[in-house]
């Protein structure tokens, strides 16, 4: 078998979801402080080796990529990219589903809280 045309990655992508090799190096370095922050947290060193975290932070970006890249083939049909595409793909991975729909609920409850705050401060002013 030869193999040697599709490079050092096993995967093989084509098509327009494949991500420039240029926009995925510009985007390095974004997640270096946070990845430092969750590897010492799990266990790591404060200071961690550089080489490590860049390792860690290609990891998640490719992660991150191909996650985007199956919820638009799976948007696709429908036109339109929704929360609910990302919780399809992580359907079978029980940790990963219960903790987004634990965020989700999160997010809107703090969306709500926002709303009252700011119905509550619109009163005052207008009481003043």
């Amino acid at each position: 078998m030869n193999n040697s045309s599709a490079g050092p990655s096993s995967k093989v992508r084509a098509g327009p979801s494949q991500p420039a090799e240029a926009t995925f190096k510009r985007k390095r370095g974004v997640f270096q402080k946070d990845l430092q922050h969750m590897m010492y947290g799990f266990g790591d060193d404060p200071n961690p080796l550089p080489e490590t975290v860049v390792l860690l932070e290609d990891i998640v970006l490719e992660y991150v990529t191909d996650l985007v890249h199956q919820a638009q083939d799976v948007a696709s049909k429908r036109g339109k990219l929704l929360t609910d595409d990302f919780l399809f793909l992580i359907r079978k991975d029980l940790p990963k589903l219960n903790r987004c729909t634990e965020l989700l609920s999160m997010n809107e409850e703090l969306k709500q809280a926002r709303k009252a705050f700011e119905v509550d401060e619109e009163k005052l002013a207008t009481i003043e």
